[in-house]
């Protein structure tokens, strides 16, 4: 299960999800999408209460991870043995890592902030991260797109990996299952905070330890390893997430700069303490060093899949 998990890395790296494809058929993860949107305009009413919105939203995750669950299984089954089963197999879950796309997007916000061009650089960000674009300036651009560089790192790349490797497609479709009804239904809000309950509390558990992974692969690709290390172990668990904490703490620690902190939302300011506070503002180039480091902890991450692999 690790060596298709290498050949999903390894296709994502090189192709990405090209866009005549998405034109054509679209992706997994939009396709999960349509159906937790469906399940959110059936199933969580305003006329319900708190106590069955809960109810509602808990049968929901079930009904979907179970349901991904059993599709990955049927077709594991179907697939041929030997290494054309392992290749088909990586084949499949390539849509499911987010490697690329992830590096191109805070790739687009860095471009721009390094050529001061702030409105396309707002533009980009605005793609990547839930603040008000508007009220973020350079500082703010470079720490928000690195911030998410880091998160991300986890969500979309170690993480779908680390549950795909030791469960194959089934356990790497209900990762993305989890993280994706995490990431529509999954906050503190009027209309999701009972509803969202058993997706954001279940996407926690599924993070907990490929976000420290992932801060440990940042530490490791970083010259600065044991202040990126000392930083992490510091400063983590103080982020308003338990998971995004650890790589982001770890990113902080490395490129010598301050993450986190207060930040302004749609729907109100965020007041949470400073990751590395010592460090300063992140400037554009920052966000250049940060995908370097990003970079280096997928080669890890795939030389990781490799040893597991052989062992």
């Amino acid at each position: 299960m690790a060596a298709s998990m290498f050949i999903a890395l390894l296709l994502d790296v090189l192709i990405g999800w090209p866009g005549w494809l998405y034109a054509r058929i679209g992706h997994p993860v939009s396709w999960l999408g349509r159906v937790i949107s469906w399940a959110d305009v059936r199933f969580n009413r305003a006329e319900l209460s708190d106590a069955a919105r809960r109810r509602a939203g808990i049968i929901v995750v079930i009904a979907v991870v179970l349901g991904v669950i059993t599709l990955g299984v049927l077709v594991t089954w179907a697939l041929p043995s030997g290494w054309i089963g392992v290749v088909l197999t990586g084949a499949l879950a390539w849509p499911l890592v987010a490697a690329r796309a992830l590096h191109d997007h805070v790739e687009a916000v860095a471009k721009p902030l390094t050529e001061g061009d702030l409105e396309c650089a707002r533009q980009a960000v605005s793609m990547i991260v839930g603040r008000d674009p508007a009220t973020l300036d350079a500082p703010a651009m470079a720490r928000a797109a690195i911030e998410s560089l880091a998160e991300n790192a986890s969500d979309g790349v170690v993480a779908p990996l680390f549950w795909g490797a030791f469960f194959g497609l089934p356990g790497i479709a209900a990762y993305k299952a989890i993280n994706t009804m995490d990431s529509m239904i999954g906050y503190k809000t009027d209309r999701h905070l009972a509803f969202g309950w058993a997706a954001a509390r279940l996407d926690d558990m599924a993070n907990a330890i490929p976000a420290r992974l992932t801060g440990a692969l940042i530490a490791l690709s970083s010259k600065a390893r044991g202040t990126a290390f000392r930083t992490m172990q510091r400063d983590a668990r103080g982020h308003r997430s338990p998971n995004a904490g650890w790589p982001e703490a770890a990113m902080a620690g490395a490129l010598g700069v301050r993450l986190s902190g207060p930040r302004l939302y749609e729907d109100g300011l965020s007041d949470d303490p400073f990751l590395n506070p010592v460090g300063g503002d992140p400037r554009p180039v920052d966000v250049y060093l940060a995908l370097r480091l990003f970079r280096r902890s997928v080669l890890w991450t795939a030389g990781l899949l490799v040893l597991l692999a052989l062992v």
